[in-house]
C-alpha cells in the first residue's frame, strides 16, 4: 500500500483538494489507481481536463519501479498512514498526505522549535541564529528551519555545530539543494537531522511551493521563533500559520529604525513573546536547561586577558574600532591587533572596514 500512497502524493502534491476528495470517496490510494477514466469524470465532472492528465500520467508509472527507484536514492517516504508520520503533522489543518524524507523524522520524544527569519538578514540576525540554533540543541532541542539563506541557514550551522539535530523543511524535493551555498549544511543534515519536504523528488524550487511548505515547518515544532522579519515576509507567514495551529510565536526584538527588525516589532505588539535568550525562551517553554559542555573545548578562559577584555566589548550590532578601543580602555594598535586575534580564532568578524560583531560561527564561546 505504501508504494501507492508514494504514487498518489507523488502525482496529486499540487491539488490537496482534489486528492481528498478521491481519498473521500474512494478510501485508499490503490482504489484510486485502478479507476477508470469514465468513472473519474462521472464523479467529479469540473475536473475534466485535470482526470486526462491524471489518466494519461498513470499510464506511464509502474508502481513498483518508481518505489524502488526512490529507495535506491536513500529517499524514504512515509504517507499520513504510517505510524512513524508525525502526529504534530496530522493534528494540523491542510496536514499534508505525505513526506519525502532524507535522512530521518524528528524524534517525536524530544522538543522542537522552528527558527526562521529574513534571506537577507543582518550581521546580527546572523549572530542571534546561530546563538539560539547552537545553544538550544545544546541542550536537547531540535531545531526546524526552511534552509534558506540567512537566518534558516545561520539557525541550521548553530545546531550543526553544537552537534544537535536539526531538520530542513524544503520547497523543492529533498533531492535538490536549493540554495546551493548551503550545501554543507544539506550534506550534514542528512546525517544528523533530517531533509524533509512534501514534494515529490526533482521538484524544483518553485516560488509558490515555499510559502505552502511552512505550515510544515510550524507544524512539526512546539513553538515558532522569529529572528529578523520585514513588515511582509514569509517568517511572518509562518508565525501566522503557528498561531493557527495553536502554538507559541517568539520573536527577537530589534531597533524600530531597522526594517529587518518590524516585523519583529510588529510581531510584539500583536501579542508574541520575546525572545532575549534562549535560556529565556526554554524557561517560557518549560524546557530544562543542564549547564552545557563547552563546544570544542573552548570558552573564554581560552582568551589572553587583552582578547577577553575586546571580546566582551563586542555585540550583535557592529562598532567601530575607535568605539572599541573607548570602551576596553586599550591603545588603539593593541585593540586592532587584538581584534585581528581573535577574528583568527572565530570570535569575532570584521563585516565591514573597521566595524566590529561577535563572530556568526562562534566557537563554543559560554
Amino acid at each position: 500500500m505504501e508504494a501507492y500512497w508514494y504514487w498518489f502524493c507523488h502525482e496529486l502534491y499540487l491539488d490537496r483538494v482534489w486528492a481528498r476528495e478521491l481519498l473521500g470517496y474512494y478510501k485508499n490510494p490503490e482504489a484510486v489507481y485502478r479507476t477508470n477514466e469514465a468513472e473519474l469524470l462521472k464523479l467529479f465532472p469540473r475536473k475534466a481536463a485535470r482526470h486526462l492528465d491524471f489518466i494519461k500520467k498513470r499510464k506511464n508509472w509502474v508502481i513498483s519501479e518508481e518505489w524502488e527507484k526512490c529507495q535506491d536514492k536513500g529517499i524514504g517516504f512515509y504517507s499520513c498512514e504510517m505510524e512513524a508520520f508525525p502526529q504534530t503533522l496530522r493534528d494540523i489543518p491542510d496536514a499534508p498526505l505525505g513526506i519525502f524524507v532524507k535522512g530521518e523524522l524528528p524524534d517525536p520524544g524530544l522538543p522542537a522549535i522552528a527558527i526562521v527569519g529574513a534571506r537577507m538578514c543582518s550581521a546580527y540576525g546572523q549572530v542571534t541564529a546561530s546563538l539560539f540554533g547552537r545553544e538550544l540543541a545544546e541542550h536537547g532541542v531540535q531545531i526546524i528551519s526552511g534552509m534558506a539563506a540567512g537566518v534558516d541557514g545561520y539557525a541550521h550551522r548553530g545546531a550543526l555545530k553544537a552537534g544537535g539535530k536539526t531538520f530542513g523543511i524544503l520547497g523543492c524535493g529533498v533531492d535538490v539543494c536549493y540554495p546551493r551555498q548551503n550545501r554543507d549544511i544539506y550534506e550534514a543534515m542528512a546525517i544528523s537531522g533530517g531533509l524533509l519536504s512534501e514534494y515529490p523528488p526533482g521538484t524544483p524550487p518553485l516560488p509558490y511551493l515555499f510559502p505552502i511548505r511552512n505550515r510544515v515547518i510550524s507544524g512539526l515544532s512546539r513553538a515558532v521563533l522569529v529572528v529578523e522579519a520585514r513588515e511582509k515576509s514569509g517568517s511572518l507567514i509562518t508565525a501566522d500559520l503557528a498561531l493557527e495551529q495553536g502554538k507559541e510565536v517568539y520573536a527577537v526584538p530589534g531597533r524600530i529604525d531597522d526594517v529587518l527588525s518590524r516585523g519583529c516589532n510588529h510581531l510584539l505588539a500583536q501579542g508574541a513573546a520575546v525572545a532575549d535568550s534562549p535560556e529565556g525562551l526554554c524557561r517560557e517553554l518549560g524546557l530544562l536547561m543542564p549547564v552545557p559542555k563547552p563546544a570544542d573545548g573552548k570558552n573564554k578562559k581560552s582568551l589572553e586577558s587583552a582578547e577577553l577584555l575586546v571580546y566582551t566589548c563586542l555585540g550583535f550590532h557592529a562598532l567601530h574600532i575607535e568605539e572599541i578601543r573607548k570602551k576596553a580602555g586599550l591603545p588603539l594598535l593593541q585593540v586592532m591587533r587584538t581584534l585581528v586575534s581573535l577574528e583568527l580564532k572565530g570570535y569575532a568578524c570584521e563585516i565591514r572596514k573597521n566595524y566590529y560583531t561577535l563572530s556568526s560561527h562562534p566557537q563554543g564561546v559560554s
